[in-house]
């Protein structure tokens, strides 16, 4: 396999060009084989093939925009078709060399780039023009649209898992979850792409979706059972989201200062709670006002940010879970662990410092809480 040489950083950045190793290529020929009766019988295309890694057989068809790489592909795969072009404009059969009846099977590695991510914003942008009926802020979901366009019978991609379990990246796939449905998968780690998420690694699924009128619904991806390549598996449905209980994001307008007694940073998802703050000392313009009888909530979150080393890499995209029974029973606990590390909070703590009790208490709980997900440090 050949490794992407010819870009600088930034422009693999924008582009996405993150080239993808043999053994991820393997998964997703395994999934195609599990899955697809006669798919030798099925046209593969890449419509953003980069260096041509992912077409292993004849006759197989191959686009992207970077013309350096597709005269290394040329080379590599001298049996099959290459075209370069921009993939997410004037969107047809025709650019690929494919009549109407060709049955399909899109392959590859999208460029996922969101421009309005907080990681290396400083210098990413929008590299190329995109149609304006699949135009999205992140490049992968654009693909993923231009793919249903071309009403192909398979789809077999990388993508973040992100663009499923959180909903509103999944209603933004439009037309694509309508017209397909996810009917196997597995779930691997960014931190297996070199350069790539070198301290947060985040969830990418190789996915096999099938042409299918009836689609697929968000009670589908969160009942849907996930599997990753070390054999773990788990439903976004199990497990209960503190977002039922709090606001994540700045809620001004809803709730007075006099109302509140503690300020917090906008919450996302777990990987972003590893990055950010959690209490802070004034009011800005992203921060949440905190009000008293929610104030145990917010302690637990500020808790969960240091547990989140326990967490498995595949839940880095969801929201903070919570098992609120059992957290309601060791409330304190999560009161005086989080208010003792804040003196701008200590007014707050009435219930005394913080004792090996209640760190027992809350080790015994993220045990339970993440079950057979939980990630003992000590066995690394």
């Amino acid at each position: 396999m050949a490794e992407q040489k010819h870009l600088s950083y930034v422009d693999t950045v924008n582009f996405g060009s993150y080239y993808t190793p043999s053994c991820i290529v393997d998964m997703v020929y395994a999934l195609i084989q599990k899955n697809i009766p006669k798919w030798a019988d099925f046209r593969i295309v890449d419509t953003s093939c980069g260096y041509g890694n992912f077409l292993r057989v004849p006759n197989s068809v191959g686009a992207d925009c970077d013309e350096k790489a597709i005269e290394v592909a040329r080379k590599q795969a001298n049996n099959c078709q290459f075209y370069c072009h921009n993939s997410l404009v004037d969107i047809d059969r025709k650019q690929y060399g494919l009549s109407e009846n060709d049955r399909v099977i899109i392959v590859g590695n999208p460029p996922y780039n969101d421009v309005t991510s907080i990681i290396r914003n400083g210098i990413k942008s929008e590299m190329c023009m995109v149609d304006r009926e699949i135009k999205h802020r992140d490049m992968g979901i654009s693909f993923l649209l231009s793919y249903e366009k071309l009403k192909v019978d398979y789809i077999c991609v990388l993508h973040p898992l992100s663009y499923l379990i959180k909903k509103a990246n999944f209603v933004s796939l439009c037309a694509f979850k309508d017209n397909y449905k996810l009917i196997d998968s597995v779930i691997i780690s960014s931190g297996e792409f070199q350069a790539t998420s070198k301290t947060t690694h985040f969830p990418i699924i190789v996915a096999l979706y099938k042409h299918d009128k009836i689609g697929m619904d968000y009670n589908f991806i969160q009942n849907y059972v996930f599997k990753t390549a070390n054999n773990k598996a788990f439903k976004i449905a199990s497990f209960d989201k503190l977002c039922n209980y709090v606001t994540k994001y700045p809620n001004h307008k809803c709730l007075s200062l006099d109302d509140s007694v503690a300020f917090f940073w906008t919450m996302r998802d777990i990987n972003a709670l590893k990055r950010t703050k959690t209490f802070i000392e004034r009011e800005i313009y992203s921060s949440i006002r905190v009000p008293k009888e929610k104030l145990s909530l917010y302690c637990y979150a500020d808790v969960f940010k240091e547990y989140i080393p326990h967490v498995p890499y595949y839940f880095g995209n969801s929201d903070v879970m919570i098992d609120f029974d059992s957290f309601k029973r060791i409330e304190k606990s999560f009161l005086r662990k989080s208010l003792s590390k804040y003196s701008f909070l200590k007014g707050l703590l009435q219930e005394g410092e913080v004792t090996e009790g209640d760190i027992l208490n809350i080790n015994i709980y993220f045990q339970n809480l993440l079950g057979e997900h939980y990630v003992d440090k000590r066995a690394e």
